[in-house]
């Protein structure tokens, strides 16, 4: 990227050395990285979409606005809610890209939760207070996942 901004003389900043720019760069990658998979489940609840919602609102005189409103949006809720889930439990889990980027980053600035449990178990042996890190973090996926769940079924 900094190649590319030299084209147009502007100086690059230090991606990774940087407090500032270091998360941004581990969100950016983490980002892309998910960007295909969520394009497939998207891709996939546009092809459970009936054809026939969308000739009968058509007919109706619905505007193309209105069919992605009031179609296309609703239906594509369970698919919405999943990947929303799935990609805030990824992000608690969040470990090997800042450890393999930064190891947590200039001044901590990449520090996710899972890295800072890895850091208080394996660095310091403090194995006790990394165990109740896991502990709260497995409680607030499991409570993520019994809301989804509860979510989905009142659908």
């Amino acid at each position: 990227l900094n190649w590319f901004l030299s084209f147009f003389g502007v100086k690059g900043p230090n991606w990774l050395g940087d407090p500032k720019w270091a998360m941004p760069s581990v969100i950016m990658l983490v980002v892309w990285k998910a960007v295909g998979y969520n394009t497939i489940l998207f891709l996939a609840g546009l092809q459970n979409i009936p054809d026939f919602l969308y000739e009968a609102a058509e007919l109706d005189g619905a505007s193309p606005w209105q069919r992605f409103w009031y179609i296309t949006l609703p239906m594509l809720k369970p698919t919405t809610v999943f990947v929303t889930t799935m990609m805030i439990i990824g992000y608690l889990q969040l470990f090997e890209e800042p450890y393999m980027l930064t190891q947590g980053g200039p001044l901590n600035s990449t520090l996710s939760i899972v890295l800072y449990l890895y850091r208080q178990g394996f660095r310091f042996f403090k194995l006790g207070y990394a165990s109740s890190i896991a502990v709260v973090l497995f409680s607030m996926i499991a409570a993520l996942t019994l809301l989804r769940l509860k979510l989905a079924g009142q659908e």
